[in-house]
């Protein structure tokens, strides 16, 4: 098994580490210490070594901080994570809703006027530090060590897997020919500040086991207008590339990596969005120029090659078959007979048996009943649910060698409610919207996010989460600068993977997600088209969505024409991958409506 049951969540341990931590800001003269989950890589995954947020408070999800004050600590989460908070941290820990409330605007409202509040410069951007100044004028923010790591006496070390090569094949571009391309697009800099590890590992080719689901090597690397590299990594990760680096990619440890970084001569550019702190106070400090700039890896990397695009063809198709063989499986198996575990177990069964899967993407979501309602649940032994007659949500992907998959069905068990019905059938009509979506070249993902609400908005109901984000090629499951979210401010461009993911939730009852990748294509044109360039989404993913949860009256006839569609290329593409029960099975699921 890829995935482990055993809690990681011990509410019981936060007050102790809250008040060990109080004592370290004392001792430092701090009135508060921001307590973010990230790394210095400023990675969504991270390390053990790196689970500060989690080991502090409990809270497990993927994204959010803590900002622990003298008599007070608030815990920022977003919308995906306000049920699971609730059960993981103490009552010493208040739940914030974040974006809403803005770290800045909280510190402003709870930090006395000429307070001062610690964080660690290697675990915030530049652009965060920024905002937080601009809403915390009041407050003296100070550059301090770890106060976590000081009382962390069990803290895992660093990770020091060994890298490996992605081959040419699978990514449809040689590193170097990435590396002279990029270079040319600098300008001005002499070089430019890489930190983020999908960026790293996609510019020269290689990935890393250093975080769990996501193939990423750690290190950071300056990208030179000369055409070279400088990559600073734990040596111990380079053994086993043998000559694939080569000559224009010069490596040092990572202990070298400021020291080099104070020795530049000409601009430095660096995306405030993902750089340290600590990377803009050393080249100020040497009186090095700061040239601002979006990640030069970033647009190039979403946009997939042919090659990357072929591999992520095949490997949806070899998830959907083992996902069709788990559908079949499941419907088979009497109500309350199964738990979550069994079916995460079962799942992932399947996907090892086509010999091809490397991990799973991220830790499967088998939420049963109200435990469908918390978007990014983990089932474990203590919240084992029994499958019992109802909705089941099960969320999922695999990394294969040749791509990243990533797909949710609900399945009824049993009968379903006139209400879970109807709720299912406007979720399934905003994913119709954005599959069939055409769109003039020059939109983003802000501009369509709406589409997959209408029907939800029509009967007074939302979700609080993105439609959808980028998916990478063998590499993170969830991939920026592209997102399908109100927030998604970078146009699409033909090659950019995305989810189509919308979902309703009701909270203590069932939660429903659909969901499919798809990838931007230039659309063929129109006859009556008077728009110069119009871009559409082709699907990548093939598995059947649960026809016994549509309400066919609240299709209109292209909704249900692409749903048809849709299921006739299940049968279609995955037919021949499977035999027997689940070819028998596979008929009778992508059967008309």
């Amino acid at each position: 098994m890829f995935q482990s049951f055993h809690e990681t969540s011990n509410p019981e341990q936060g007050p102790p580490r809250l008040a060990a931590l109080r004592e370290a800001m004392a001792a430092e003269g701090l009135d508060g210490f921001i307590v973010p989950r990230a790394d210095a890589h400023q990675g969504e995954y991270v390390a053990a070594r790196d689970e500060r947020l989690s080991w502090l408070t409990g809270f497990t999800g993927s994204a959010g901080f803590c900002v622990a004050l003298r008599e007070k600590a608030g815990v920022f989460i977003d919308g995906r994570y306000r049920v699971q908070v609730r059960a993981q941290v103490a009552e010493c820990f208040t739940p914030v809703s974040w974006p809403e409330t803005s770290l800045g605007d909280w510190i402003a409202e709870h930090v006395d006027e000429g307070g001062v509040v610690g964080f660690d410069p290697w675990l915030h951007t530049v652009g965060q530090l920024r905002d937080l100044e601009k809403a915390s004028a009041g407050v003296t923010l100070r550059r301090t060590e770890n106060l976590v790591d000081r009382i962390w006496d069990d803290q895992p070390e660093p990770p020091s897997a060994p890298a490996f090569v992605q081959p040419v094949e699978l990514t449809g571009e040689a590193h170097n020919a990435k590396i002279a391309r990029l270079a040319e697009s600098l300008g001005e800099a002499s070089c430019a500040v890489i930190t983020l590890p999908d960026s790293l590992c996609w510019l020269l080719n290689i990935r890393g086991d250093d975080v769990p689901r996501t193939p990423f090597m750690h290190g950071f690397a300056l990208l030179h207008a000369d055409g070279t590299v400088s990559l600073f990594a734990d040596p111990a990760k380079l053994t086993g590339l043998g000559d694939h680096l080569g000559e224009r990619v010069h490596t040092a440890p990572v202990d070298a990596f400021l020291q080099t970084l104070s020795k530049q001569k000409g601009p430095v550019q660096i995306d405030p969005a993902s750089c340290p702190v600590i990377v803009a106070d050393t080249l100020i400090a040497a009186g090095v120029e700061i040239v601002e700039a979006s990640d030069p890896c970033a647009l190039p990397k979403a946009c997939k090659t042919a090659a990357e695009l072929d591999g992520a063809r095949a490997a949806q198709l070899r998830d959907g078959a083992a996902i069709a063989r788990f559908l079949c499986w499941l419907d088979a198996q009497p109500a309350g007979s199964l738990t979550e575990i069994g079916v995460v177990k079962r799942l992932e069964a399947e996907r090892s048996a086509t010999n091809a899967l490397r991990d799973i993407s991220f830790d499967t979501i088998s939420g049963a009943g109200p435990n469908g309602a918390i978007v990014h649940y983990r089932v474990t032994d203590r919240t084992n649910r029994t499958v019992e007659p109802g909705l089941l949500l099960v969320d999922s992907g695999g990394q294969y060698v040749d791509g990243t998959t990533d797909i949710t069905r609900t399945v009824v068990i049993g009968e379903a409610g006139e209400e879970e019905r109807r709720a299912f059938t406007l979720v399934l009509k905003g994913m119709i919207a954005i599959s069939r979506l055409r769109w003039p070249k020059g939109l983003a993902g802000r501009d369509m996010d709406a589409l997959a609400r209408v029907a939800l908005w029509e009967h007074g109901m939302d979700y609080a989460h993105g439609t959808g984000h980028g998916v990478g090629s063998y590499l993170s499951v969830h991939e920026g600068p592209q997102r399908l979210a109100r927030v998604g401010t970078v146009p699409f461009e033909p090659g950019m993977i995305l989810s189509n993911e919308p979902g309703f939730y009701k909270e203590g009852a069932f939660g429903i997600r659909i969901e499919n990748l798809i990838v931007v294509q230039e659309a063929e044109p129109l006859p009556e088209q008077t728009v110069a360039e119009m871009l559409s989404f082709e699907t990548l993913t093939w598995a059947p969505i649960d026809t016994r949860l549509v309400d066919v009256a609240l299709l209109t006839e292209k909704e249900r024409d692409w749903l048809n569609s849709y299921h006739a290329q299940v049968r279609e593409k995955i037919g021949p991958l499977v035999d027997g029960e689940v070819s028998e099975w596979l008929s009778k699921a992508c059967a008309p409506i």
